[in-house]
Order: structure tokens, then C-alpha cells, then sequence
């Protein structure tokens, strides 16, 4: 849970001080790669406790088989999903093609191009996937305790 939190903490600095004073993509996307490493952390100590449990057998290796064995686990937890849908998304972000607007400026934003999705990552998207990832973790918090 500490390496959780210390990952968060950098992130919300990333997120209301750096890109505050900066306004650029790269910090954009360290957050988003942070963030990503926070999910990854939460889903190892999710499966931890859900192998301790006896819920599970054996934790996976790969990242695409432990979202799979958590949707199992938490198939009603909707924050779960939510964050684990989320979680793919930030995945396929470095290999997604990136076509930056308005850097340095008051209104930076970020255009992510998937196949067949385009999605826009500007200031406002950034509160709501930072206010779903503190959720998320105040659920971790509790499954773990």
C-alpha cells in the first residue's frame, strides 16, 4: 500500500503542479504512465488478497490474464471495471499515435488515436480519470485492510 500511495502522491504532483506551470504533453503522458503503474500495483495486491482468500489458485504472470482473472473476481464491482477498462487504455497509449495541440498554452491537450477511437485528453479528463483512480484505491484499501 505504500508504494501505492508514494505512486499517487507523484502523480497528483505531476497533475496539479507540473502540468500547472508547464503545459505539455510529455507531462501528460508521465502521468498517464504513472497512473498506470499505480493500477498495476493495485491489481498485484488485489490477487494477493484474492489468492490468500483462496479465490483464485495462482496469480498470472502477464498483465492481459491478471485483468482477466480480476474481472472474474470482481465481476460486480463496477469501480473494478471501470479502472481495469482504464487501466488497457493507458497500455496502449505508447504505441498509440500522438498528435499534440495547444502546448504551452492555457488549454494543452492531448489527442490519443487507437484503431477505430480517438480520444481527447485535456485538463477536465485528466480531474475525472484522477477522481476514478482515487476510488479505486480507497476500494483497494478496504479489500486489502
Amino acid at each position: 500500500m505504500q508504494r501505492i500511495e508514494k505512486e499517487m502522491k507523484a502523480a497528483q504532483h505531476l497533475l496539479y503542479v507540473s502540468l500547472k506551470y508547464t503545459k505539455t504533453c510529455d507531462v501528460i503522458l508521465n502521468l498517464i504512465q504513472r497512473w498506470s503503474n499505480t493500477i498495476a500495483l493495485c491489481i498485484d495486491a488485489l490477487l494477493n488478497k484474492a489468492k490468500n482468500k483462496k479465490i483464485i489458485k495462482a496469480i498470472p504472470l502477464a498483465p492481459k490474464p491478471k485483468i482477466e482473472a480480476l474481472e472474474k473476481v470482481f465481476k460486480k464491482e463496477e469501480i473494478v471495471k471501470s479502472t481495469l477498462s482504464l487501466y488497457s487504455f493507458f497500455r496502449r497509449v505508447p504505441t498509440a499515435e500522438l498528435i499534440r495541440e495547444h502546448e504551452f498554452r492555457k488549454n494543452v491537450a492531448l489527442r490519443i488515436l487507437l484503431p477505430g477511437k480517438e480520444t481527447i485528453v485535456d485538463l477536465e479528463k485528466l480531474k475525472e480519470w484522477q477522481a476514478l483512480l482515487e476510488n479505486f484505491i480507497k476500494f483497494v484499501r478496504v479489500y486489502t485492510a
